[in-house]
């Protein structure tokens, strides 16, 4: 799956224009044992070890806390 953020990704895009290749946040859904789903995210900190560019961290960091939010919220 694809998690984008329309007001996010513009902002990323706009601290560094090849991060794009990056966007949307992937998000893996599968099935563990049992009963059991298991949900994995890209961590959108990834970002900033790829481009040092002004303003992307924070742009990562509220991405992360996005996710992590949902991921918590299952």
């Amino acid at each position: 799956l694809g998690a984008c953020n329309p007001p996010l990704a513009p902002r990323a895009v706009n601290a560094d224009r090849q991060i794009g290749l990056l966007l949307p946040c992937n998000v893996a859904v599968r099935a563990g044992d049992g009963d059991t789903v298991i949900v994995d995210a890209m961590d959108p900190q990834i970002m900033v070890q790829v481009s040092d560019q002004p303003g992307l961290r924070e742009v990562a960091d509220e991405a992360a806390a996005k996710l992590r939010a949902a991921i918590e919220a299952l």
